[in-house]
């Protein structure tokens, strides 16, 4: 695959979209040229990029075809190694690891007299590092395909599986959709109950709820296993686990299965900027040394996040990372990664304390890790070449250049990132202006401020903003009256009344405006009334916001299934018209008096009017395509006036009341 790369990065192409990258074309061609030579190196070494990014089919434990197992760890602080549990009744002294060079370890172990594996499924196991100190120490293993946390236990054991009927996928990846309309989600929160929800819920009652919305992706949080339930999966521990406090691996799997089943793309959240400091049962001081994975000394722990930072130039430490990638595409069939941390991953300074203003210096130089950015680079290319329809999906808030472009240009080769500063504004605003400070130009600019040939994912909120500490959009515009006034029996009151059609506006506005995909976190499409807190000492470990109240929603009295109804809606109507894989919109009118915001998109014509005093009938905007222009869905339309009880429309209007 490296072989076929060309020896000169392609520039011209990304030159004619922006001239300004002309002084940083050295720049772009080292990154590309050291992505090339670490690409032909892993071939050169390793038989193929394939075989060096499965490499969890020989590292940990693997049974073999003569029912067998073979063991290989790579501990190069370690004096000695071996593997102890249930099978060898712990004893420490039975089964050594023999040295391999490059600080690796392997063991075999030969099948029972009956053909069977020596180590059970389902027994716990451990492997034991003797430091060249003398200190033993019991760790999982970093390749552990399955933790689990006994009832008060403060850290998780390693559980060989190796189950005799592994669950068999029914369905094949359905077709990358052209429009992507994301569901952020969380598994555990997925109920209305007070308690840790399941794989088997999310199946059974969840894909039918985000199919009927419209949406044709799912991305899923915190299933890379971690120890603590309330970094939200930010922690990971255990990198090949899936998460089984929700369940066991095959109900994962029955999960992705029955989502391709309803045509749903499902895209798991990957967290390789950085790992848990748990030793006992994470990857932290695995062989007794703060180098193994990670950077030594201060360069290996993130100030604010408390948490260990890999060493992506390290040989194992890729081979490690980009065989997590292989396994949760080969093992539970994901397709596609939305990459987390990733600004933290670009820059030596991780983005602390650090306002990007978007000046290209800040983007070029020694302070940007390029050995973090090569790693992404690379793990696109395997992707993107194994995988052609796969999606990958950027969290950087820095803006960097190139970063959604192929890694021919030195691009880091994403499909997309997230427009992370539009939730930002939406929330300044609700917080900080009146009604009638609204800037209509400040909020274009924020919706359209995008690099041209870069696509985006825009998003009103997703989880950051549904966090304790933070408000939901409807928190900001009803918190005020949800408990209260949220029946359908009583008549509006101006503050829920303003709330839910502002909700609306800012949904369709982002949706249409602001990127090229779009993103809503589970239970926002209904304006969920509370933030999201994990149970923890803060709150005496309570569950009672560590849930979606899906039962206000199907309460049919209630007016959140008015905001529900408006989600699904809208989606229909983009995957009817397409505007998220349309050009950008070509935005005609951003008045500020009027408070009017008016642009074109996929053949469709959108007028938003924010004024909070003033409705306009027969109201003139202009047009780019002459012609007649029918309302589309106009009960989507009609949520342009927003203060029908301080203003109604006339009679004359070509804009009558809403009905919802």
């Amino acid at each position: 695959m490296a072989a076929a790369l060309p020896a000169e990065a392609q520039l011209d192409g990304l030159l004619d979209l922006d001239p300004h990258l002309e002084p940083y074309c050295k720049d772009l061609q080292r990154r590309y040229d050291k992505f090339r030579s670490l690409a032909r190196s892993i071939e050169e070494n390793e038989g193929n990029l394939d075989q060096f990014s499965r490499s969890y089919e020989s590292f940990g434990v693997n049974r073999l075809a003569d029912g067998g197992v073979y063991c290989k760890e790579w501990a190069p602080g370690a004096k000695s190694v071996s593997l102890v549990g249930e099978f060898n009744g712990w004893n420490s002294s039975s089964h050594h690891y023999k040295m391999l060079p490059f600080g690796k370890w392997e063991l075999h172990i030969p099948p029972r007299a009956d053909g069977s594996s020596p180590i059970p499924h389902g027994s716990k196991l451990k492997v034991v590092i003797e430091c060249t100190a003398g200190q033993q120490l019991y760790r999982i293993s970093p390749w552990a395909q399955y933790v689990i946390r006994e009832q008060n236990a403060s850290t998780y054991d390693w559980v060989h599986w190796d189950p005799p009927e592994r669950y068999e996928r029914k369905y094949p990846h359905p077709p990358r959709p052209n429009s992507v309309r994301i569901y952020e989600a969380h598994v555990g929160i997925a109920s209305p109950e007070g308690k840790i929800a399941s794989y088997k819920n999310f199946t059974h009652n969840m894909l039918v709820r985000i199919k009927n919305l419209g949406y044709n992706c799912i991305q899923l949080m915190a299933i890379m296993e971690h120890a603590y339930y309330a970094s939200f999966g930010y922690q990971v521990t255990s990198f090949f686990a899936a998460s089984s406090r929700f369940g066991t691996p095959d109900e994962l799997k029955e999960l992705v299965d029955t989502a391709h089943s309803m045509g749903l793309f499902v895209l798991l959240d990957v967290v390789h900027s950085h790992a848990s400091k748990n030793t006992e049962d994470g990857l932290n001081l695995f062989d007794g040394t703060d180098s193994c994975f990670f950077h030594s000394g201060a360069r290996g722990t993130h100030l604010l996040w408390d948490s260990r930072l890999f060493n992506y130039s390290n040989w194992e430490v890729l081979r490690f990372l980009l065989s997590n990638l292989r396994w949760w595409v080969e093992e539970y069939y994901f397709d596609g990664f939305r990459f987390d941390g990733v600004t933290s991953m670009l820059y030596h300074h991780h983005g602390i304390s650090t306002a990007f203003t978007g000046n290209y210096n800040e983007y070029f130089g020694l302070h940007v890790d390029e050995d973090a950015l090569v790693y992404l680079m690379l793990s696109n290319h395997i992707l993107h070449s194994f995988y052609p329809d796969f999606i990958t999906i950027a969290e950087d808030v820095s803006g960097m250049p190139t970063l959604c472009r192929p890694e021919i240009e030195g691009g880091g080769g994403f499909d997309f990132r997230l427009a992370m500063a539009v939730p930002d504004k939406w929330i300044q605003i609700l917080k900080e202006l009146k009604d009638e400070d609204w800037n209509m130009g400040n909020i274009v600019y924020t919706l359209t401020n995008r690099r041209y040939g870069e696509r985006c994912i825009a998003y009103a909120e997703s989880h950051d903003q549904a966090l304790v500490g933070d408000k939901t959009l409807a928190f900001w515009l009803m918190d005020a009256e949800m408990y209260t006034n949220m029946s359908v029996l009583t008549p509006f009151t101006p503050v829920v009344d303003r709330g839910m059609q502002l909700h609306k506006m800012i949904r369709l506005i982002t949706h249409a405006l602001g990127g090229e995909g779009y993103l809503n976190f589970i239970g926002n499409e209904f304006g969920h009334p509370e933030w999201l807190d994990f149970p923890r000492i803060g709150n005496n470990e309570s569950y009672h916001y560590a849930r979606r109240q899906f039962n206000l929603l199907d309460n049919h009295l209630l007016r959140y299934r008015q905001l529900n109804t408006f989600d699904a809606d809208m989606n229909k109507l983009e995957d009817k018209y397409g505007w998220l894989a349309a050009p950008p919109a070509y935005v005609s009118e951003k008045h500020e008096e009027n408070k009017v915001i008016a642009f074109e998109r996929a053949n469709l014509l959108f007028i938003f009017n924010f004024n909070p005093n003033k409705s306009f009938p027969d109201y003139r905007v202009g047009i780019d395509q002459p012609g007649k222009y029918p309302l589309q869905k106009s009960y989507i339309l009609q949520i342009l006036d927003i203060h029908r009880h301080l203003q109604p429309l006339p009679p004359t209007s070509k804009f009558p009341p809403a009905s919802r």
